[in-house]
């Protein structure tokens, strides 16, 4: 009988120290791996979104050629600059400004012309959008609306736009100043 007490009882503490190895084994893989996760998940977020800006972007759903969408409530650029909003300040070329637009085609709105109240920064003199519209904001001032005309290049890429004319219903919400 005290052999198999003792037997059982060794039993007993193998697998205790067997539990222990694995708990103390867990501990130290799992914060890795929950860091390799999360990284995963970013990853994979930050690319669908990617790949959602390249289809827009292909289908010809943004106006400007290279232009990033950026949140007009966020008051920094990832480049540390901050947005002034201060009414009434005048913008020219050179400036980026953070500006929110709604494009129509014979008074209809059409996709891919809106930021959707979102806001988009601007480099203004970088020819990064259609020909005319950079140049109809200079001179401009924050928080003014106003029209700017423009006409699509017949060689756009969207059937739909090539040679339009087009009429951009623009806001500047501000300038970036570092």
């Amino acid at each position: 009988m005290k052999k198999e007490n003792r037997k059982l009882a060794q039993e007993r503490r193998a697998k205790e120290r067997a539990r222990q190895e694995h708990a103390a084994k867990m501990k130290r893989i799992l914060p890795p791996v929950i860091v390799i996760a999360v990284i995963a998940v970013l990853v994979i977020v930050t690319a669908a979104g990617s790949m959602k800006k390249s289809t827009e972007s292909a289908s010809g759903s943004s106006v400007g050629s290279s232009s990033a969408a950026s949140s007009v409530s966020t008051a920094v650029s990832s480049s540390g600059e901050t947005l002034d909003r201060t009414a009434g300040v005048e913008v020219k070329s050179g400036d980026t400004v953070n500006i929110d637009y709604t494009g129509t085609i014979d008074g209809r709105e059409f996709d891919g012309g809106s930021t959707n109240g979102q806001g988009t920064s601007l480099l203004l003199g970088s020819g990064s959008y259609i020909d005319g519209f950079e140049d109809g904001i200079i001179g401009h001032k924050v928080g003014e609306t106003f029209d700017v005309n423009v006409t699509f290049p017949e060689n756009y890429g969207v059937d739909s736009l090539n040679g339009k004319a087009a009429v951009f219903s623009v806001t500047i919400n501000g300038v970036y100043k570092s």
